[in-house]
C-alpha cells in the first residue's frame, strides 16, 4: 500500500460510483493507472466489494440497540450456530463475536422501544443457548470516518525488548 493506494481508497469510501475517469482525475493520475490500482486492490482483497449506504430512519428502523448476549454451553459449534440465525433475525443489522464477559454483541434497528422488547422476549430469550443478555440503547450515532491503512506492526527487536530483571528471590531474604 501506498499513498496512491490510500487515496483511491478515501476517494473511494467517499463515492463508489464515480467513474474511473473522475477518480484519476482527483488523484491526479492517468485513467489507465487508477483502473490498474484499483483491480490490484480489488485482486488483492483490499476493496471487498460496493454497496449503497442505507438510512435505517428511512426504512422503519429509528431504535437503535446493542444487545450483549451470553451463551452456553460455551463451544465452536453453538458461537457458529447461535452466529448464523441471528444473523438472519430482520431486527439484526450486525453480530460480533467478542470476548470478555459477553460472547455476542448484537446491534439491533426497530421501529420502537415495543419492537425492541418484542425483539428480546419474543426471539432472543426464548433460544435455549442464551443464559443472559443486557441492552444498551443508541442515542446517537456519530459518521463512521473514512479507514486508511495502519503501519505494519512488528514485533519488538530483541535488543528493543525489556531487560529481564534477574532471579527472584525467596520471601524473607531481605
Amino acid at each position: 500500500m501506498d499513498e496512491l493506494d490510500s487515496a483511491i481508497i478515501r476517494h473511494l469510501q467517499l463515492n463508489a460510483r464515480q467513474s474511473n475517469r473522475e477518480l484519476a482525475r482527483q488523484i491526479g493520475v492517468a485513467p489507465s493507472t487508477s483502473l490498474e490500482r484499483v483491480r490490484s486492490l480489488e485482486e488483492r482483497g483490499v476493496i471487498t466489494g460496493y454497496q449503497a449506504e442505507l438510512s435505517l430512519a428511512a426504512l422503519n428502523r429509528n431504535y437503535q440497540a446493542f444487545v450483549a448476549a451470553q451463551v452456553r454451553p460455551l463451544s465452536r459449534t453453538v458461537i457458529t450456530s447461535f452466529q448464523e440465525a441471528v444473523s438472519q433475525l430482520p431486527e439484526v443489522v450486525g453480530v460480533f463475536v467478542v470476548a470478555g464477559g459477553d460472547d455476542f454483541l448484537i446491534h439491533v434497528a426497530v421501529q420502537n422501544n415495543e419492537a425492541l422488547h418484542a425483539f428480546l422476549m419474543d426471539r432472543l430469550s426464548q433460544r435455549r443457548e442464551v443464559v443472559g443478555f443486557r441492552t444498551i440503547v443508541i442515542f446517537q450515532h456519530a459518521p463512521t470516518p473514512l479507514l486508511s491503512p495502519l503501519p505494519q506492526a512488528h514485533a519488538p527487536h530483541p535488543a528493543n525488548a525489556s531487560p529481564r530483571r534477574g532471579p527472584k528471590r525467596a520471601r524473607g531474604a531481605w
